[in-house]
């Protein structure tokens, strides 16, 4: 379940903010113009809802033994011990590589084991796809398929990609990004005044 992104660059030499433990991106990414469905089973305009707001999303599944519920885990572990004023300027976002089994219902009941606050959304596989595909993601793929609904894997993109309230992404967090990690980035991120000189 490796992900991709292209244009990544490790070096900390680039990064901006200073010391932050994600990877800067060689170009900054825009935010996707898609519309989802919360798991309320509304339409969710991912650009217009999350517009103005540190905001970070990852492509899963509810099914994943690791990579998903360490990363979601890690992130409501440290959001709540934010402070306020910093925490309410971030949105975590969930989007399911697995609407076959993902339904609202199961996605809402499985993020709030990590967080009330997180924001789950789901939609057709095609839409899916054109939105990680827009994130330079690796595509998401059916690792074993079965005809029931259970007993097969997803494959899927580790990264979580964090959009700036410029509407931008300057920045990716790989698997493996501890909590003491987040606590430092986080504020930063939520700062004003990314990418001005």
């Amino acid at each position: 379940m490796s992900g991709g992104l292209a244009a990544c660059a490790a070096g900390s030499a680039n990064r901006e903010p200073q010391d932050l433990n994600g990877y800067l991106l060689g170009e900054p990414l825009a935010k996707p113009e898609v519309t989802l469905t919360s798991t309320d089973g509304t339409p969710f305009d991912f650009r217009q809802a999350t517009d103005g707001f540190v905001t970070l999303v990852f492509f899963g599944y509810t099914n994943c033994p690791d990579i998903c519920p360490v990363h979601m885990s890690n992130l409501g572990s440290v959001l709540a011990t934010l402070d306020p004023r910093v925490a309410e300027r971030i949105k975590v976002v969930f989007v399911t590589t697995d609407p076959r089994r993902d339904t609202p219902a199961v996605v809402r009941a499985w993020l709030d084991h990590f967080s009330r606050s997180f924001i789950g959304l789901t939609g057709d596989s095609i839409t899916i796809a054109r939105a990680q595909e827009s994130l330079q993601l690796a595509p998401a793929v059916i690792q074993k398929p079965a005809a029931a609904d259970t007993g097969y894997a997803v494959g899927h993109s580790a990264l979580v990609v964090a959009f700036t309230a410029d509407n931008l992404a300057h920045v990716v967090y790989p698997f493996g990004t501890r909590q003491e990690d987040w606590a430092q980035d986080l504020p930063q991120l939520v700062r004003e005044g990314w990418g001005r000189r």
